[in-house]
């Protein structure tokens, strides 16, 4: 049995009895080790001769979630730490610290869901790789993570469970822009992340940002402010469905399920 197997065998051991009596709506430890390894893959940075990957990691948990870890949390999360350091060793990865996962509570996630934030830092700050001195850059979003199938109340095994992994987007005029930072500005100028053709756009009219798994929309001042749903808002919560009016054009929120 290899040394990452082993590491994962202790996660699922080390809540045996208690997971085993679970119901599926339940996260469990071993949907956070997969996901975390997961996210690791798939936020790797190619340098010249090596490959680095983000050395913290945030997990989002629903409020019960986050309660059921109560008791043992430290421990899961050293438990995390050593499958990610396993998995990095494994692979060849670089990272600039030993690997460190955090847990935060978020009231916008049910149950069974969770979010993944990570970050390359060193020395407290986020760097880029081979650049000590370069400034910060954007973190990369939060991925949240939901059931495939509707919830069932019977008892699961250890095995890891299908979840889809979401992420969110604006659509307008037949066009579509995926939030994969942290902020995005929408405005008429051409810095602006989602850049709108509209004369009664400001520059830098409005943005949106992601805190948690949620995402909120927010009026940067503007000169003819910032709609959703048919009020103006200075800033607002947004929802899927959510219609974000700037001018005379209408972003639409959304999100979707990818693979």
């Amino acid at each position: 049995m290899t040394v990452l197997r082993n590491i994962e065998g202790k996660i699922e051991s080390l809540f045996e009895g208690v997971f085993g009596r679970a119901f599926r709506t339940n996260v469990q430890p071993v949907e956070l080790a997969r996901k975390l390894v997961k996210e690791m893959e798939d936020h790797r940075v190619i340098s010249v001769s090596r490959l680095y990957v983000p050395n913290e990691y945030t997990i989002y948990l629903s409020p019960p979630d986050r309660e059921q870890f109560a008791s043992y949390e430290e421990s899961l999360l050293a438990e995390l730490q050593d499958y990610l350091a396993e998995n990095a060793r494994r692979e060849n990865y670089v990272m600039l610290s030993p690997p460190k996962v955090s847990m935060e509570t978020d009231e916008d996630l049910e149950v069974g869901e969770f979010g993944i934030a990570t970050r390359m830092a060193q020395g407290g700050r986020q760097v880029t790789p081979d650049d000590a001195s370069a400034a910060n850059v954007e973190p990369g979003a939060t991925m949240v993570y939901k059931p495939k199938a509707p919830p069932e109340t019977e008892a699961v095994s250890a095995e890891e469970l299908g979840l889809d992994r979401e992420v969110a987007t604006l659509s307008w005029e037949g066009q579509r822009h995926e939030l994969a930072k942290r902020r995005a500005v929408i405005g008429r100028s051409k810095d602006a992340d989602i850049q709108v053709s509209d004369p009664n756009v400001s520059r830098r009219h409005a943005e949106v940002r992601q805190e948690g798994a949620a995402h909120w929309v927010v009026d940067l001042d503007s000169t003819n402010g910032t709609e959703v749903n048919g009020r103006r808002l200075k800033r607002a919560k947004l929802r899927p469905g959510d219609k974000i009016t700037v001018g005379s054009t209408d972003l639409v929120f959304g999100r979707e399920s990818v693979s």
